[in-house]
């Protein structure tokens, strides 16, 4: 057997692409987006068809098994690795050629499908089957699972709209196949003449089912028979021996495509949204079938347990289905047809988008159940008949209750094709027994219903166990004898749908330690939503993977070589890993994942903790100190008055400061800090009402806050509102110290506002945030709780300008402190300045200003507070345009780190700077994080303020 530092070196001498048998690349590779884990010897990125035919030669030479992995987002374990992983995406993802004329393209299995998409638009064409996963998955993926999508109504599975396949078998060798025999592996062709009579009729599925189908007999041909080589009749010579279409759907089992020639279909100009609302799902699901004959372009279907808070109005009812329509007449029709509860028929482009996000996002929406708990794929997308779909999700309810599971079914209706996530426990002895029983279970009732165990993602090792269920002894062994014809040596992609492994072998979770820390790791299930690269897309994450592509750099990357550290079979030197320092250092903990993931991980939160422990009893990075320790460094600047001193010195080293990247400039300390400027005194204790109590409990100061007199800068009350409703301005690090502008600022405009505002003394109050961003989470806590000792009963609210630190304050102090009732106290009395204004002085009116604006909404903000009260009080100000999304690139410490500045600048580039160049020329600039506002002048060159900054002006 070649040893794997011999089949490295061999691979080397005979590819042109990466050979990467490392820890880290092993590691990225073991899982796709289902419950299994496997583990590969190495991973190539092969640069085109001739490094592809020279790995499968090497790896049939050697023994070694090969796996072809795309987006890796296969939910039923076929991506997952073993011997050696083909990743096909680094090189091989080029669109070759269009065709407008013909509708064909030319396209590369690496491919990611919007990308396809992008290409054929100008010609007014696109690709039919459109997965959920469309802005991350790949051509080759879809071709290997026989992807449907929620248009295959319209326009089929991947097998309908593939013409011509370059396949390389096991060993090197090139077919090219399409219809007709040319092209095919000796003995195909007389393994189907062989067996004409069992493909006439033994490849539907059968059973004992309602509805009048005998025992034994077929069940009605559908469109989402996927399980299996599920299109293994279309070499039937009345069919044309359809190679291509047969070897769709394969997993990978047979061959690498290398290149595909795939139909093309016109994209309607103007399709039209029915969401029709029904009491329940079955309900939906009894009306499906019946919108067929009207010609829809999808018939979706969901229940309300998938309808996050904050997604757009749906019409009445418990269950939806979203119909597509190519025109409104053709939509309006439908809905009087349907006769739904209610209905609502939506013509704008943008507001589709936003209800179709809904559904897309289910795929991660399922996973979590209403208590918080997770749930899993494994029986994702089996299909019956879409005429017996609302018997089936009925008998689906009652076998899911009857072994105490819980689950929310959604899915492609009008073809009757399920997806669902169910909370099966799969660490327990007794939880996976029972995981096997139920899939057991479920197998049969699928097939009693004339179903297919898949309706779209294949079968992998989630279900290819329970294949003889649904097609019978005499078709497996003819699957096994095809799979023979193509692959004898059996190297491709083993133990999937021939000779599998068992379903509840190589489950992903059994390697992890029980920890808490585990199982937010395993909260990852792989959709991959973070792989998405759309040019000025929704979100911020993942922002250092937008920038460098490489899988390492995702939400999902960094998540799976956690895991492997946890399992320490790959990566074996657990909290020391170099492979996991090196994939977090990149992380620029802007907490996008937290809320645009769809199970809301939080790399931000997982980089801290692993920081923390990895640099435990050692001698940090210099930054940790310099950068991690600024609210210290800032406080002693300014108790020696030496901020003018310091700024000169800055400006006349000659090296740049130690720990920080010479790229930088150090933003100036401003004169005199915020508190010390307002010209406030303190007051005596005691007469503030308590952190988190009602607003108004309590007024005056408490000990240390400074009474709202004497500055010049704060007007009093404005006319007609009642004065002296009281809340805390917190005088964070950033304002206090660098930029107490809009410190200053959002005084006069709250106390305009009729509040009574105190603040309190600079320096005594902290969030923590630098001690948690660069992993010193002790430290982190010794300030927190200094800070809650010095709030003691200040009064509530507390409107924090920097959305940072707002952010920490709600989501790291009782993450830190869970034992100290005051952490929740003060976390759930934490308001933003816009949401301040909402809330506490809903009457009061800002001044107009009229303006275009433009800048940047604060990753934080996007991913922890939210920006609904920031844009409602945007408008009401006159204050025009859209603020950038994505991620500023500076992320506090993280521009200023050494080895960061290229990543910054590329990350600013990708949304902010653009939209920058792009803004009227007398807009205004507004940036509410500091980071964000030092990035806009150093590199765009404008002056960002906050919106507080903003107001005043008008006032």
């Amino acid at each position: 057997m070649t040893s794997p530092g011999e089949l490295e070196r061999t691979l080397r001498e005979n590819l042109r692409g990466e050979v990467d048998f490392g820890a880290a690349a092993r590691a990225l590779t073991t899982m796709d987006a289902s419950n299994y884990r496997r583990v590969p010897v190495g991973v190539v990125a092969p640069r085109d068809a001739e490094d592809v035919a020279a790995a499968l030669a090497v790896c049939a030479g050697a023994g070694v098994p090969v796996v072809p992995r795309g987006g890796g987002t296969s939910i039923a374990g076929q991506a997952t690795g073993v011997g050696v992983v083909l990743d096909l995406t680094r090189h091989m993802n080029a669109v070759v050629s269009v065709d407008p004329a013909a509708r064909t393209a030319v396209v590369q299995p690496g491919l990611v499908l919007d990308r396809l998409r992008d290409a054929v638009r100008p010609y007014g064409l696109t690709f039919g089957p459109d997965p959920s996963t469309h802005a991350r998955c790949t051509l080759g993926g879809m071709i290997g699972n026989n992807a449907c999508g929620a248009h295959s109504v319209a326009w089929g599975t991947t097998a309908d709209n593939v013409t011509e396949l370059a396949v390389t078998a096991y060993g090197g060798t090139a077919h090219r196949i399409g219809t007709g025999w040319t092209g095919a592996p000796d003995g195909l062709r007389e393994l189907v003449t062989a067996h004409l009579g069992l493909l006439r009729t033994g490849m539907r599925p059968g059973g004992t089912a309602p509805g009048g189908i005998p025992a034994g007999g077929m069940a009605p041909a559908f469109s989402r028979r996927i399980s299996g080589y599920g299109g293994l009749d279309a070499l039937l010579p009345e069919h044309g021996a359809q190679l291509a279409r047969a070897f769709c759907g394969s997993e990978g089992t047979l061959g690498v495509v290398t290149e595909a020639v795939v139909r093309l279909v016109e994209a309607p100009s103007a399709p039209v949204l029915a969401v029709l609302g029904y009491a329940d799902e079955s309900a939906a699901a009894d009306a499906a079938a019946g919108l067929l004959p009207y010609g829809p372009l999808t018939v979706e279907g969901m229940a309300e347990d998938l309808v996050p808070g904050g997604a757009p109005a749906l019409p009445r009812g418990g269950a939806w289905l979203f119909v597509e329509m190519p025109d409104e007449g053709g939509a309006r029709a439908l809905v009087r047809a349907a006769d739904p509860l209610d209905a609502t028929v939506v013509t704008d482009p943008a507001a589709q988008r936003a209800l179709w996000r809904i559904r897309e996002d289910a795929a991660g929406t399922a996973t979590r159940m209403p208590d918080g708990g997770m749930a899993w794929p494994g029986w994702e997308d089996c299909a019956v008949p879409p005429a017996r779909l609302g018997a089936y999700l009925r008998e689906f309810r009652a076998l899911l209750a009857a072994h105490g599971l819980r689950g929310s079914p959604y899915g492609h209706f009008g073809e009757g094709c399920v997806h669902v996530r169910i909370d099966f426990d799969l660490v327990s002895a007794a939880g996976i027994a029972r995981f096997r029983d139920f899939s057991g279970e479920l197998a049969d009732l699928v097939v009693a219903h004339g179903g297919s165990l898949s309706g779209e993602h294949g079968d992998g090792q989630a279900r290819a166990e329970l294949l003889p269920k649904m097609y019978g002894a005499e078709v497996i062994r003819l699957f096994g004898a095809y799979k023979d014809v193509w692959d004898p040596a059996g190297g491709m992609n083993p133990g999937m749908l021939v000779r599998p492994a068992r379903l509840d072998e190589n489950l992903r979770f059994a390697v992890l330690p029980a920890t808490s820390f585990a199982g937010e790791v395993a909260r990852c299930v792989g959709v991959a939503k973070c792989r998405t690269t759309e040019p000025g897309g929704p979100g911020v994450m993942c922002p250092s993977y937008r920038v460098t592509g490489e899988e390492r750099h995702s939400t999902r990357g960094r998540a799976r070589l956690l895991h492997e550290m946890l399992a320490g079979e790959i990566v074996t030197d657990g909290w020391r890993s170099a492979e996991v320092a090196e994939a977090l250092d990149l992380c620029l903990g802007c907490k996008g994942c937290r809320s645009d993931c769809p199970v809301g991980v939080d790399m931000a939160a997982y980089k801290a903790e692993f920081l923390d422990r990895h640099w435990a009893g050692r001698i940090r990075p210099l930054s940790h100190y310099t950068l991690g320790g600024l609210p210290a460094w800032l406080r002693l600047i300014a108790r020696l008055r030496a901020a003018g001193a310091v700024n000169a010195a800055v400006r006349l080293l000659p090296v740049p400061v130690p720990g920080l990247t010479p790229e930088r400039t150090l933003p100036e300390l401003a004169k005199r800090p915020f508190t010390r400027g307002t010209g406030h005194r303190p007051e005596a204790a005691g007469r503030g009402a308590a952190a988190g109590s009602p607003p108004g409990a309590g007024r005056g100061s408490a000990a240390g806050l400074a009474p709202g007199s004497g500055s010049g800068l704060v007007p009093g009350p404005a006319p007609g509102l009642v004065p002296g409703l009281a809340v805390t301005l917190w005088p964070d690090t950033f304002t206090e110290y660098l930029a107490p502008e809009a410190g200053h600022a959002a005084l006069r405009v709250l106390r305009a506002a009729g509040l009574d505002v105190s603040v309190p003394r600079g320096g005594r109050v902290c969030c923590g945030l630098t001690y948690v961003s660069t992993g010193r989470l002790d430290r982190a806590r010794r300030v927190l709780r200094r800070t809650l000792d010095a709030l003691g009963d200040a009064p509530g609210p507390f409107v924090v300008l920097e959305p940072s630190c707002a952010a920490a304050l709600r989501t790291d102090l009782p993450a830190l402190l869970p034992d100290d009732p005051r952490a929740a106290r003060l976390a759930a009395a934490v308001r933003t300045f816009a949401e301040t204004l909402e809330e506490y002085a809903p009457d009061w009116r800002p001044p107009r200003l009229d303006r275009a604006v433009v800048g940047q909404t604060h990753c934080h903000q996007h991913a922890v507070l939210g920006d609904g009260p920031d844009r409602r009080l945007r408008e009401r100000a006159g204050l025009v345009g859209e603020l950038s999304g994505g991620c500023c690139g500076l992320a506090g410490n993280f521009g200023f780190e050494p080895g960061h500045h290229e990543v910054s600048v590329a990350c600013a580039e990708e949304q902010l700077l653009p939209s920058l160049r792009a803004a009227p020329r007398d807009a205004v600039i507004q940036a509410d994080g500091f980071s964000c506002r030092t990035q806009i002048a150093q590199l765009g060159g404008g002056r960002a303020r906050h919106l507080a900054e903003l107001l005043v002006e008008g006032l």
